[in-house]
C-alpha cells in the first residue's frame, strides 16, 4: 500500500519525494477533482495526502469522500504556509457522521 501526495506546492512535493512518496502539483479545482478521483480509483494507494489549500478548493467533495469511502484515507497536511484549519474541524466531522451535536 502506498502514500500519494496531491499538492499545490513544489517544495512540499520535493520534501515528501525524499521520503519516497510520489505525487502531483496542481492549482485549480478541476485538477484537484481529476487527480483525486484517479488516486481514489487506484487500488495500490492507501493514503492520499493533500495540502489544506487544495482541500479548501473543493471541501464538499473531500468531505463526502471521507464519510462515504472506506479507502483510501484522505489526510489534510499543512504546507510551508502553516496550518489554516479551524479548531473544531474534527468535531464537525464527528457530529455529521453520527448525527449528534457534541
Amino acid at each position: 500500500m502506498k502514500f500519494f501526495l496531491i499538492s499545490d506546492n513544489v517544495d512540499t512535493k520535493m520534501g515528501l519525494r525524499l521520503a519516497g512518496i510520489d505525487g502531483v502539483v496542481i492549482h485549480s479545482d478541476s485538477e484537484v477533482k481529476d487527480e483525486l478521483m484517479k488516486a481514489m480509483d487506484n487500488p495500490e494507494i492507501a493514503v492520499i495526502l493533500m495540502t489544506e489549500r487544495l482541500v479548501s478548493l473543493c471541501p464538499d467533495l473531500i468531505y463526502d469522500l471521507k464519510l462515504n469511502r472506506r479507502q483510501p484515507l484522505i489526510v489534510e497536511i499543512p504546507d510551508r504556509h502553516g496550518n489554516g484549519r479551524t479548531k473544531d474541524s474534527i468535531t464537525k466531522y464527528v457530529q455529521d457522521a453520527i448525527g449528534v451535536k457534541l
